[in-house]
Parts: structure tokens; C-alpha cells; sequence
């Protein structure tokens, strides 16, 4: 088997922008089924996108025996369940970001693949950034320091996503802490290589009635003493990313940090003595990160080797998402 045949589980606006496009491009994977709820929906796309299989169900689409794997690109509410039908049919999975809605279903995920003997890989294509491995490889020998403070920032207007669920609790879990500051999270215990003892969160609105918070600011502490923060909202009329980490020696920063097929500048400041000695800016071509990922998942897979991005990450991820929330 030369390249990896893809289903896909949950073909809305995202997977088809964004996964599908990645599959395709992918050197060693190919898209051949699509799973909507609307069968006539998912007929229209399968022939516009040139593929074998429709399906409506998530069961169905598990079933076919030509798919080697899925890609669940479902609402956050069906992560678990779309993961476990696809399991104990024999398939690998990848799932999107936030893993799932609480510990518990992100803990029966891992349990489950493993059961079933399939590969489980958590969609957080961020750790493939070359932006974010180039800060990460900055921190790590210690040229700003012992870092001290790291923090990260995704905002963006959700009142014109197509994902009308994002602010329904039952079906997304959680607001922007759960859609954009899992990003952040994700990536800050990436580049920093640490976990997070504690977290304190604003929430604003606090959840109820099915609703979920729409801005959020977090304040995290990590096992090797630095403290950090994350803000997120739905309710800014523009979409902005930034990370920093701030160290004894001196700072590394991008804006756009969650950029695709883009150039993205990445500053590193030096000080000494209470003064800046140098401010150096670095341009850094980041490629499409989901074809990166999916690539990774399918070698992964096709060489029985550890897949980048195992669920055990994601868990600690959930862990740290289910503590915020219920810290308000």
C-alpha cells in the first residue's frame, strides 16, 4: 500500500477548505469517502471533489473496507463517538482540536484505540510550524534565559463563522477556550517543553444555558516555574494571533503565529544590564501544516512507527481546558 486511503467524518466548511485540500496534496494519502448527514449533500461533493464513497453516517462510512483511516472533523460534541465507531471498525484516526469535552471521553478515546489496535493522532498541527520549532529551539539551550513568562493570544469575530455551534455549550463544550485556546495552550507546553501545575479563568459571560463564554483570559502556572496567559475571544472585529516568551536574557515573539502558507516574522530581543543590545527579526516561510500533518499520521501508519501527536497530548490538553472552566 503505497498511499493511505482517507475517510472523512463530518465534511463541513473546515474539512473542506482546509482537510481535504491537505489530503490531496499529501504524498502518501489519498481522499476517497466523505461522511454529511445530508446523503444528497454528500453526493454533490463527492463528485465535485473527484472521490469514490458518500456516506451520511459515521457508521457507514467506518464500515467501507477501502478506507484505512479517518479524519473526524466533526462539532466537538461528536469527536468521542465518531473516534470510537471508527475504532472498532479497525480504522485510524485523527481527530481535530479540543480533543474532546472532558476528560473522561478524551480518556475512553486513548483507551479505545488502543483496545482496537489502531493509531490515534490529535490534530494540534501547530507543533509542525517551523515557526513554532525555531522558538521552541530558541528557548531551549537557554539563549533568552530561564524564561519567565510566556504568553499567547487568539482573537478573532465568530459572529461570522459558518460554525453556528461554537457558542452552544452541549455542542461545543466550551467558547474560544476550547476552540482557539487549546491553540495556544498546545502550543506554549510545546515550545516550552513543560506542564501546567494550575490554571485561573475570567470567562465572560460565565456558561449557562447552553451558552458558552465568548471571552476568555487564563492564567497558568507550569511545573519549571513560569507563568504564562492565554486570551481568547469571539468578540473582536478582526482576527489576530500573538505568542511571546519572555526570558532573563531576553524575548522571542511572532504575531500571526497560527498562519498557513505564509512568511511570518519572528523577533528575538537581547538585553543586558536593564538595556536592549540587539533586535533581530528572522522571516520564516511556514508551509500548509495540515498537509504536514496529515503526511506525518499516514508514514506514521504505513510504517508502523509513533504517530507525532498521540492522545496522551491531547488529554493533558483536556485536562487543563476542563480546569479553566470550572475555576470560574
Amino acid at each position: 500500500m503505497s498511499k493511505l486511503r482517507y475517510g472523512i467524518i463530518g465534511f463541513g466548511g473546515f474539512a473542506e477548505r482546509c482537510i481535504a485540500p491537505a489530503i490531496k496534496a499529501s504524498i502518501n494519502s489519498e481522499l476517497i469517502a466523505i461522511q454529511k448527514r445530508s446523503l444528497s449533500a454528500a453526493q454533490e461533493k463527492k463528485k465535485a471533489l473527484g472521490i469514490r464513497y458518500a456516506f451520511s453516517s459515521a457508521e457507514e462510512l467506518a464500515a467501507c473496507k477501502e478506507v484505512d483511516a479517518v479524519f473526524v472533523v466533526s462539532a466537538n460534541c461528536a469527536h468521542c463517538g465518531d473516534t470510537l465507531i471508527a475504532a472498532n471498525a479497525g480504522k485510524h484516526v485523527l481527530v481535530e482540536k479540543p480533543m474532546a469535552m472532558n476528560v473522561s471521553e478524551a480518556e475512553l478515546m486513548i483507551k479505545s484505540c488502543k483496545a482496537a489496535g489502531v493509531k490515534f493522532m490529535v490534530g494540534h498541527m501547530l507543533r509542525f510550524s517551523p515557526l513554532i520549532m525555531r522558538m521552541k529551539d530558541i528557548v531551549r539551550p537557554g539563549t533568552i534565559g530561564k524564561i519567565t513568562y510566556a504568553r499567547a493570544d487568539f482573537v478573532y469575530d465568530a459572529s461570522i463563522s459558518q460554525r453556528r455551534w461554537v457558542t452552544r455549550l452541549s455542542v461545543a463544550g466550551g467558547g474560544p477556550v476550547f476552540d482557539i485556546g487549546v491553540h495556544c495552550l498546545d502550543t506554549l507546553r510545546f515550545i516550552l517543553d513543560d506542564e501546567v501545575l494550575d490554571v485561573r479563568a475570567q470567562l465572560d459571560p460565565v456558561p449557562q444555558n447552553d451558552q458558552t463564554e465568548e471571552t476568555a483570559s487564563l492564567s497558568l502556572k507550569f511545573s519549571k516555574d513560569t507563568l504564562g496567559s492565554i486570551y481568547c475571544s469571539y468578540r473582536t472585529p478582526f482576527r489576530r494571533t500573538f505568542i511571546e516568551i519572555l526570558g532573563t536574557k531576553g524575548a522571542v515573539s511572532a504575531f500571526n503565529f497560527t498562519h498557513n502558507n505564509a512568511t511570518v516574522p519572528l523577533t528575538l530581543t537581547m538585553a543586558e544590564a536593564g538595556n536592549v543590545t540587539s533586535t533581530t527579526t528572522e522571516d520564516i516561510l511556514i508551509p500548509d501544516l495540515y498537509v504536514k500533518e496529515v503526511t506525518l499520521f499516514s508514514d506514521a501508519i504505513l510504517n508502523n512507527t509513533a504517530v507525532p501527536v498521540p492522545g496522551e497530548i491531547g488529554l493533558r490538553n483536556q485536562i487543563v481546558l476542563d480546569k479553566a472552566l470550572a475555576s470560574e
